[in-house]
C-alpha cells in the first residue's frame, strides 16, 4: 500500500510537469499570428519560437541519458522546471523578439531534459506489460493540455495580451518545483559516465545546420547558399557524430538501439507522424486567423475538440495495444490520419468552420491510436541497460522531426504562396481582357459608392485586386504544405505494415 502510495505520488509529480511544458507549447500554437503582429516579423521568422525550442529540446535530449546517470531524479526535475520558469518569465518581460527567442530556448532546456527524464522513470517503475495502460494514463494529462491550450490562449490573446500566456508558467512551475521538493523520489541508478563532449558537439552542430538551412528556404530559396550550406554542413557533422558514437568506450548515446528492428521501426513511424503534426499544428492557426478572420478565441476552440478526442482515446489505445501490439493500431490510426490530412489540401476561402473543426478532430482521432503506443511498443524491445539511451535517441529524433517537420512545412506554405502569387500577376495584366475589364468595373462601382469620378476607380481596384490575390496565394500554399504532410504519412503508413509484436 505504501509503495503504491509512493508511485502515484510520483507519477502525479512526473505527468504535472509533462502538462505544464506541454500546456505552454499549445498556448503559444494559437497566439503566433498575434505575436507576428506585435514584434513585427515574417511567418518564416516566428516559426524559429517553435523551432527554436524543438531544436533545443533536440540538442539536450541526447545528453540526457549522460544526465540521467550522473544526478538524483529529484535534482534533475527540480534544475529542469527551475530553467523552465526562469524562460517563462524572460518571454513575458521581453521588450522585442530576439529577446522572446531567447526565453524560448531557456524554456526549451528545461523541457528537454523533462521528457526524457519521464519516460525513462516511467519506464523503470512499470513493467513491459502494463506499459500500454500506464503509458496511456500518462497520455490523458498529456492530451488534456492541448484540450485546455488553445482555447484559454484565444481567449486571452483576444481579451488581453499574449504576454499572459508566459506569466501563467511562472506560478504553475513554481508548484511543480515544490512538489517535487516533496514527493519526487530518486529512480534512476548513477553510474557517473564520462561526458562525451565530442558526441555532444557533433550532435548539436549537426542537427542544427540541417534545421537552420530548411528554416531559411522560406526567405531565401531552395538554391540560395544560406540554406544549402548549413545543411551540407549539418549532414557532414551527423556522419561525424554517428561515427563517434560507434567508436568511442563511452558514446552519449549508445547507437546498438537500432539493432532492435521494432524499435527502429517504430523511431521512424514516430519520427514521420511528428513532422506531419507540429507542421500542421503551427499552419491551421495562420488559415484560421490571418488568412480567414476568425478570433483567436475561435481558432482555440476549433481545437479543442481534436484534443478531447485525443485525451479519452488515449487510455483506450494503451489497453488496445497491451491486447493487440501495436501494428493494427498504427495501420488504422495512420490510415485515418493520411484521409484526414489529405483532405485539408483542399481547403478554400469558403470552407466552413464546422468543416475545419470536423477535420481536424478525425485527424486527432487518428493519431490517438500511436501517439503513446508507438513509442512504448519500441522501448518495451530495449534491454533494461539500454532503455536510457533508447529513449535518449527516440525523443531526439522526434524533437528533431518535428522542428523539421515545422520548418519544411511553413518553407513549402511560403515558397508555394510567392509562386502562386507571382502567377495570379502574371495573369492579371494589361494584355488580359476579361482581367482589365474585371478590374474597371469593380474600380468603377467603388468610385460610385464613394462619390469619385470614374478615372479613380482603377487606383481603388488595385489594392484590392491584389489583397484578394494575396489571401488566395496563401491559401494555396497552405494546401500545398499539406500535401507534403500527406505524403509523409502515407511513407509512414506503408513502413507500420511492417512492424512486427515484440515476443520478449
Amino acid at each position: 500500500m505504501e509503495n503504491e502510495m509512493r508511485t502515484g505520488r510520483i507519477v502525479t509529480v512526473l505527468v504535472l510537469g509533462m502538462f505544464i511544458a506541454i500546456l505552454n507549447q499549445t498556448l503559444i500554437n494559437v497566439a503566433i499570428p498575434h505575436m507576428m503582429n506585435d514584434l513585427n516579423v515574417s511567418t518564416s521568422t516566428v516559426q524559429w519560437l517553435s523551432t527554436g525550442f524543438m531544436l533545443a529540446n533536440a540538442v539536450l535530449i541526447p545528453v540526457s541519458a549522460f544526465l540521467i546517470e550522473t544526478f538524483t531524479t529529484r535534482k534533475l526535475f527540480m534544475a529542469a522546471m527551475i530553467f523552465f520558469t526562469i524562460g517563462s518569465l524572460f518571454c513575458g518581460i521581453a521588450p522585442n523578439y530576439s529577446l522572446v527567442l531567447i526565453g524560448r530556448l531557456v524554456q526549451a532546456v528545461g523541457a528537454g531534459i523533462l521528457m526524457p527524464l519521464v519516460s525513462n522513470v516511467f519506464l523503470r517503475i512499470f513493467p513491459p506489460e502494463k506499459m500500454g495502460k500506464a503509458m496511456g494514463l500518462m497520455g490523458i494529462a498529456m492530451m488534456f493540455a492541448p484540450a485546455v491550450g488553445p482555447t484559454l490562449s484565444g481567449w486571452i490573446v483576444q481579451n488581453y495580451s499574449w504576454r499572459i500566456l508566459f506569466y501563467i508558467m511562472v506560478p504553475l512551475g513554481a508548484l511543480e518545483i515544490l512538489l517535487a521538493a516533496v514527493w519526487l523520489s530518486n529512480i534512476s541508478k548513477l553510474t557517473f559516465p564520462k561526458f562525451d563532449f565530442w558526441g555532444a558537439f557533433f550532435s548539436t552542430l549537426g542537427f542544427g545546420g540541417i534545421l537552420y538551412g530548411l528554416s531559411e528556404a522560406g526567405d531565401k530559396g531552395w538554391g540560395s547558399f544560406w540554406v544549402l550550406g548549413p545543411m551540407y554542413i549539418g549532414f557532414l557533422f551527423l556522419v561525424l557524430f554517428v561515427r563517434r558514437e560507434l567508436t568511442t568506450d563511452q558514446p552519449l548515446v549508445d547507437l546498438r538501439v537500432f539493432k532492435f528492428d521494432i524499435y527502429s521501426l517504430t523511431t521512424v513511424v514516430s519520427m514521420i507522424v511528428n513532422m506531419a503534426m507540429f507542421g500542421g499544428m503551427l499552419l491551421l492557426p495562420i488559415y484560421i486567423q490571418n488568412i480567414r478572420g476568425f478570433t483567436p478565441l475561435q481558432s482555440g476552440l476549433l481545437l479543442l475538440p481534436g484534443a478531447i478526442l485525443m485525451g479519452i482515446m488515449s487510455p483506450i489505445s494503451g489497453a488496445l495495444f497491451d491486447k493487440i501490439g501495436i501494428r493494427p493500431l498504427a495501420i488504422v490510426g495512420l490510415t485515418i490520419t493520411t484521409i484526414t490530412t489529405y483532405q485539408f489540401t483542399k481547403l478554400t476561402a469558403e470552407t466552413t468552420y464546422a468543416q475545419i473543426l470536423v477535420l481536424y478532430a478525425m485527424r486527432m482521432f487518428g493519431m490517438s491510436f500511436l501517439m503513446m503506443t508507438i513509442m512504448t511498443a519500441g522501448f518495451n524491445q530495449l534491454p533494461v541497460h539500454l532503455k536510457s539511451h533508447g529513449n535518449a535517441m527516440s525523443n531526439t529524433l522526434r524533437q528533431v522531426a518535428g522542428s523539421i517537420g515545422t520548418a519544411l512545412l511553413v518553407t513549402v506554405m511560403s515558397t508555394r504562396s510567392t509562386i502562386h502569387l507571382t502567377n495570379y500577376a502574371n495573369v492579371v495584366t494589361s494584355n488580359n481582357p476579361y482581367a482589365v475589364q474585371t478590374l474597371t468595373e469593380i474600380g468603377q462601382g467603388l468610385a460610385a459608392a464613394a462619390g469619385l469620378p470614374s478615372e479613380a476607380g482603377s487606383s481603388l481596384g488595385i489594392p484590392i485586386i491584389y489583397q484578394s490575390a494575396a489571401a488566395q496565394a496563401s491559401i494555396s500554399g497552405i494546401n500545398d504544405a499539406f500535401i507534403v504532410a500527406t505524403m509523409l504519412t502515407m511513407v509512414a503508413l506503408v513502413i507500420s505494415c511492417f512492424i512486427r509484436r515484440n515476443r520478449a
